[in-house]
Formats: C-alpha cells, structure tokens, sequence
C-alpha cells in the first residue's frame, strides 16, 4: 500500500515539473515573441536575398557567357543522354496469354476479409498460377519465364535477346559514363561559378546550364510475376522476375542451350554476353571502327558492339561478324537500315 501511494506521490511530482518546465517556456516565448519575431525575420529575408541574388546572377552577363562556352558539350550530352533513352524501349515482347476477363463476386454469407483477393494484379506481365508452379518458378526462374510466357526457343528469339541485352548493357554503362561525362564539364567551370550557386542551387545550375534530367532509375528493365492466390482469399504468394542484365545473360545461354541447330556449324556461334562484349573491345582497342575514336581520345566514350552483317538479314553473333563502334556511329548505322 505504501509503496502504491509512493509511486503515485512521484507520478504526481513529474507531472507537476513537466507543468512547470512548460508554463515557463510558454511565457518565455511570449516575453521574448518580438526577438522571435525578428530572428525570424531576419531568416526569411536572408533567405530571400539569397535567391534573388542567385536569380540575378543565373540572368547576368558572366553566366550567360559560361553557358555559351560550353554550348556544343551541353549538347552532345543530352545527345548522348536522349540515345540512352530510346534504348530503354528495347523490344521485349513477352506477355501471358490472355485468357479473357471477368468479374469476381463474393456472395459469401461469412464475413470473410479475403484480402489476397483484392491484392490480385492482373496484367499481361502477371500469370496467375498454382503454389506449386510460383514455389517453381522461384527455384528455376528462366525456365519457367520461357515455359509460361510463350518464349520460343529458337534463333529468333535468341537473337532478338541479344538486342536488348545489348541495348541495356548500353543503357547502364551510359548513364554511368553521362554522369562522369557533366561532373567533368561542371568541374571545368567551377571556379567561374560563386561556391553559394554551386553549393546551394547545385540543380538549377544544372537546368539553367542547359543540361537535361538523367533518369538514373531501372524503371525501364521488364518484371514479370507469377502470382499464386489461394482459393479461400487468406493467402499469396508472388515470384518477381526482372529481366535485368545478369538474368538476360542466363536466358540467352538458356535458349542456346535449348536449341537444336539447323543451319550453323556448332561451335561457330558465339553469344552476345556481356563477356563477349569487352572481348570484343578490347580486340579493337577500344576504338570506334567506323571513325576512329577511342577511349584515349574521350575517357567518357560510350563503345558499343554492333553486327556488321545485322541478325535481321541473316547475320550472326560471332566475333567475325562483330565491331566496336562509338554510340554516334552505331546510331547513324541503324539509322540507315530504317
């Protein structure tokens, strides 16, 4: 009983000093609300001046001459950057069969939550699957992608992977390359460009400079999901497939592995793998074939490796039939096959 009604008696002196604590700080602001007032003040008009200055200065002379200087190296970055863009689009094709759609009504007379029910996606990139086949998928999952997204395993196919494994190798060596690519031209006018601007308003810098946003994201790379839901509603369970660059690498080696040759020698094809990529660079000296630029020439050199005889008109992927060029001429060279 004693140590209850000691234990209260202490509550009670917290909340006493809590109270006091309080009421004092409480009128030490209302004492002090014209310091407050103008600390503030001070504050907002600082701040303020600050981005007028900045705006004043993105809208002076000596600014307006940098960004001109620099112009044609604005430009072939965001070349280089809209490039990288388009790659992303690389034709992947792969969907689930459509099997119709319906609607689902529970007329249940339990009051059920079945919430995995409501969770269910349904889409061309979603199969809708047994445990069974989804616990599959998880253990074997480029076999079961071919198996239940219609991949067929023949030269088409594989070729057509090749593309887009080439295309988003590409992809993620270009944006590293962009990023290094604008820290060196910034660098170069750094100390052009008051530290206040470049420390603070690092972003409108870069926008008022000219340059455009680089999506350093993977948004661009396909996922694909087996998704089991149980018939009661209770439960799910969904395996995410990306087709990344590691796992386009293992379905390339999957479908050659698959197929049965008809009209090459075996042996005489080589896969477009990331290995062989830099293979091939390395054999041509990290220089482009067509024009002659090399990584010696621009450190930030986007090198790709192009099909001299393209797969569409018969052309394999094998190291007499592939050439290092730079992203400027691998361009102009699909260009011209349109």
């Amino acid at each position: 009983m004693k140590k209850a009604q000691g234990l209260l008696a202490l509550i009670g002196l917290v909340f006493f000093l809590a109270y006091q604590i309080l009421s004092s700080f409480v009128e030490l602001i209302i004492e002090n609300r014209v310091v407050l007032s103008a600390i503030v003040l001070v504050v907002l008009s600082l701040i303020a001046a600050f981005f007028l200055y900045t705006e004043a200065y993105f809208n002076g002379k000596k600014f307006k001459a940098i960004k001109t200087g620099i112009t044609g190296y604005i430009e072939e970055s965001n070349q280089l950057n809209n490039y990288i863009e388009n790659l992303k689009s690389s034709y992947v094709n792969i969907e689930a069969t459509n099997y119709g759609s319906s609607e689902l009504n529970d007329r249940s007379k339990f009051n059920y939550k079945r919430e995995s029910w409501n969770n269910s996606i349904r889409n061309r990139q979603t199969y809708n699957c047994s445990l069974a086949v989804c616990k599959n998928a998880d253990n074997q999952p480029i076999k079961y992608l071919c198996k239940y997204f219609d991949i067929p395993k023949d030269e088409s196919s594989l070729s057509r992977f090749e593309k887009v494994l080439n295309d988003f190798i590409s992809v993620e060596q270009g944006k590293q390359l962009i990023q290094s690519e604008r820290q060196k031209i910034l660098k170069s006018i750094a100390n052009s460009i008051p530290i206040l601007v470049r420390e603070f308003r690092k972003k409108s810098l870069m926008t008022r400079l000219g340059f455009e946003t680089v999506d350093i994201t993977e948004k661009y790379i396909p996922k694909f999901i087996f998704q089991y839901v149980s018939p009661g509603g209770n439960s799910s369970m969904e395996v995410v497939i990306s087709l990344n660059i590691d796992n386009l690498n293992q379905l390339i080696e999957f479908l050659n592995n698959s197929i049965k040759w008809r009209k090459s020698i075996a042996g005489q094809r080589a896969l477009m793998t990331s290995s062989l990529r830099e293979e091939i660079k390395e054999r041509d000296s990290y220089k482009c074939c067509s024009c002659g630029i090399g990584i010696s020439d621009e450190p930030n050199l986007l090198l790709e490796i192009d099909h001299i005889k393209p797969l569409s008109k018969g052309g394999l992927t094998e190291r007499v039939n592939l050439q290092t060029l730079c992203w400027k001429c691998n361009r102009s060279k699909g260009a011209s096959f349109e």
